[in-house]
């Protein structure tokens, strides 16, 4: 089974389960961890996820990864967890939800000498995010999460 039909199978047996809980679906990934793959399934909630929402999702989808459609794929662990505090950003939808939010982006090639940049995230069009005035094509980006300080915290 191709990776991109994974995910949307997954996409839509995540609906109900993620909806009765109160829950948004952030992400759905399938990628390989050493020498086994993870299927993560990331959840969101304005109030917080906990440990029993990812109970409850990881419970009602697990069986129906267990139908036969799925037994070509390699062996895999099911994850299902909370976006966080960090999440990355991959989906346009998530690019809108941060916008006025503060991102770290990660490129392929250094960008004025270097190989990250933190800021602001000001707008994004499909092709290039504008962040702390500067326009970086997509094509340059590796990759974008929310960024949290977290050396401000005072103990």
């Amino acid at each position: 089974m191709q990776t991109k039909v994974l995910l949307e199978k997954v996409n839509a047996m995540c609906r109900e389960p993620v909806a009765h809980r109160g829950l948004t679906l952030w992400d759905v990934t399938f990628e390989k961890e050493g020498p086994r793959y993870l299927l993560t399934v990331v959840v969101d909630k304005e109030s917080g996820v906990d440990i029993e929402d990812c109970e409850y999702v990881s419970r009602a989808i697990d069986p129906l990864l267990d139908a036969p459609e799925f037994n070509s794929l390699p062996p895999y662990t099911l994850c299902v967890s909370s976006a966080g505090m960090e999440r990355a950003l991959r989906r346009p939808e998530h690019f809108q939800w941060a916008l006025g939010r503060r991102v770290e982006l990660s490129f392929y090639k250094p960008h004025d000498g270097q190989k990250t940049k933190v800021g602001v995230l000001e707008n994004y069009d499909g092709d290039s995010l504008t962040v702390d005035g500067v326009c970086y094509p997509m094509g340059d980006v590796a990759g974008c999460r929310e960024y949290f300080d977290f050396t401000s915290i005072k103990g």
